[in-house]
């Protein structure tokens, strides 16, 4: 054996240490280690490459695309809403959340599953006030052990499944092979579910437990820089408004991140110490003091516009503005006159909708604020007005406020239709494999139809139906992610091509010797070490040999050994490349590698315990 093997695997425990001991990002480091790949030889030129035009990374962007459509229609909002419900602590937030993706994630593949509700925890955390750091890790584990309940849960199941059926041909030709010693001709939708479904209850009460100590409490890194501009707005619930009959606490509007509702104009009268009781009439005039961050946030509810009726005024759909800061300068012509006898809109064709003076609440209606020089402004225009005014000498550090567009809701309907029907076709194409479908006479073959196929005729139906602009649709791509994903799959070829993985995994099983049981908890452990590592399907495929030869030379029946394969390369908790969604939600949740470790490591041993306990019973060795 050559040098290869040791170089791949020290790359890698490079790659590892960085990740654990440094703040340098995910992305840069794994890039760095598949640079040392490419340059030592070991990976040529189109291998370095291979991860960047992975079908499966392909797909995670394209998905981005689409999560995109549904954030930007407000169909978010209604996702959180209906799925998650109110919670009244951080771990019934967990629990009100792990639960229900995790039954999502067994009939659908949980990478999409992540990508669409990265969005909707986000805001939901938002909106009660709860660390990302607290839900994101949660969201992933979730997704991950749901994936375990069902054959179509995650595509690693499916390519074990596709050897299985290889394999189980192979047999077929050789009458020399024991009855017992065959495999099926492939498994049915539940046969991993009995333990699947034990191993994702106990997982998901195992992190509603612990996450008090084990879960960060840490802001997402986008989150924070605090802003000590406050602004005064004030919003007229519309006529038409959902939001017209609940309380201030049914409305979502008690626990806004930055931001409190000061008073209630209803008909002249103010209603100053607004209780979370108190029920929202139609035009009613709410005034809410915050930061800018929360303004963008309060453009976003449904039944809530800017009580300045100048907003329908302007030139452009209120669906294509978006929030503009600007700080007016001495020379401003409205200046030192109202906002109304200054005809801003007129002049600008801007909307100013809330004030910022170094931390005064400004009273009255905004058309009656008196502009001083030094304002900070804040404005709904068409997002040129950044560009037309970014030198006038009327404004300073004139700057658009990114993703502050107001939701599509009146298409927020199809946004949700579009993603439902991507699930369901890959679903079904998925659950049939290569089998035809008999429709009205027709024998309809779904066997083409792949995740990344789906996935791109829904972002193409986002774009082409306006449920997300072109320009909506690029800010939404983690390039971040991207990259990660194809280094990361980089890495494991590496460690494949050069038999590392081979190295490693048939060392340690050899040193069990003859015990099913202990053989069992080998193969488990390998699969799961190997996960953690390179990729789940990888791992999958380097495994699933192993199994087979070890059942064979110990002389017991095969299915303890696959199911095992099965949930180990899927159950990858302890480092955020062990499962792409780890990886998605490492950004978001503002988490470093040691998080995954702390919380994951005992993961995988409790999910490791439950299969190797469960499997023998369910599928015994004789």
């Amino acid at each position: 054996m050559g040098w290869e093997p040791w170089f791949a695997l020290g790359v890698v425990l490079l790659v590892l240490t960085l990740l654990a001991t440094t703040t340098l990002s995910a992305d840069l480091i794994l890039l760095s280690g598949l640079l040392l790949l490419f340059l030592s030889g070991i990976l040529d030129g189109k291998e370095a490459l291979a991860g960047f035009a992975n079908e499966g990374m392909i797909t995670v962007g394209v998905l981005f695309v689409v999560a995109a459509g549904v954030v930007e229609t407000g169909g978010v909002t209604w996702v959180t809403d209906r799925l998650f419900g109110r919670p009244k602590s951080v771990g019934g937030a967990v629990s009100r959340l792990m639960l229900p993706v995790a039954g999502l994630s067994a009939f659908m593949n949980n990478t999409p599953l992540v990508a669409m509700l990265i969005p909707a925890v986000s805001d939901w955390a938002k909106k009660y006030r709860i660390a990302p750091s607290k839900l994101m890790m949660p969201l992933s584990m979730a997704a991950i052990l749901g994936g375990t309940c069902t054959l179509i849960g995650t595509s690693t199941n499916l390519v074990v499944n596709g050897m299985i059926i290889q394999q189980a041909e192979k047999q077929a030709k050789d009458p020399g092979i024991p009855d017992a010693q065959r495999l099926p001709h492939g498994l049915n939708m539940f046969d991993i579910a009995w333990v699947g479904v034990p191993a994702t209850l106990i997982g998901i009460a195992y992190v509603v437990l612990v996450q008090r100590w084990l879960l960060p409490n840490r802001e997402a890194a986008m989150h924070q820089v605090s802003d000590p501009r406050e602004y005064t707005i004030e919003m007229v619930v519309t006529p038409d408004s959902p939001l017209a009959g609940k309380s201030i606490e049914q409305a979502g509007l008690r626990h806004l991140s930055g931001l409190y509702l000061a008073e209630i104009d209803r008909n002249g009268v103010v209603l100053p110490a607004v209780g979370p009781e108190e029920r929202l009439q139609r035009n009613d005039r709410l005034v809410f003091v915050g930061i800018v961050d929360s303004m963008v946030d309060l453009q976003k509810i449904r039944g809530l516009v800017p009580a300045t009726d100048q907003v329908f005024k302007l030139d452009s759909p209120r669906s294509e503005r978006c929030l503009i800061e600007a700080v007016a300068s001495s020379s401003c012509p409205v200046v030192g006159k109202t906002i109304r006898d200054g005809r801003f809109r007129s002049l600008y064709d801007a909307v100013v909708i809330a004030v910022a003076r170094e931390g005064e609440r400004l009273r009255g209606k905004i058309g009656d604020i008196v502009l001083r020089g030094g304002d900070t402004l804040l404005l709904e225009a068409h997002p040129s007005f950044a560009e037309r005014h970014r030198n006038s000498r009327d404004f300073f550090l004139v700057g658009r406020l990114e993703n502050s567009s107001p939701p599509h809701y009146e298409r927020a309907a199809m946004s949700l239709v579009i993603v439902l029907a991507m699930v369901v076709v890959v679903s079904i194409a998925e659950a049939l494999g290569d089998r035809p479908i008999a429709l009205a006479g027709w024998q309809l073959d779904l066997s083409g139809i792949t995740m990344l196929k789906a996935g791109m005729v829904a972002a193409a139906l986002m774009l082409f139906t306006g449920c997300c602009r072109i320009d909506q649709a690029r800010r939404s791509i983690e390039w971040e992610v991207l990259l990660a994903i194809a280094a990361s799959l980089g890495i494991g070829l590496a460690l494949t091509k050069t038999g590392a993985a081979q190295l490693v995994s048939g060392t340690l099983v050899d040193l069990v010797g003859s015990n099913p049981w202990l053989s069992l908890v080998a193969i488990y452990g390998v699969t799961v070490l190997v996960t953690e590592v390179i990729t789940n399907n990888a791992a999958a495929a380097i495994m699933f040999p192993f199994a087979l030869a070890t059942a064979q030379n110990l002389q017991v029946k095969p299915m303890s050994f696959v199911i095992a394969v099965m949930m180990a390369a899927s159950a990858g908790f302890a480092t955020p490349i062990g499962y792409q969604t780890n990886l998605m939600v490492y950004g978001p949740g503002g988490y470093r590698f040691t998080d995954y470790l702390r919380i994951g490591i005992p993961l995988d041993l409790l999910i490791w315990g439950v299969t190797v306990t469960l499997a023998p019973f369910i599928y015994p060795f004789h």
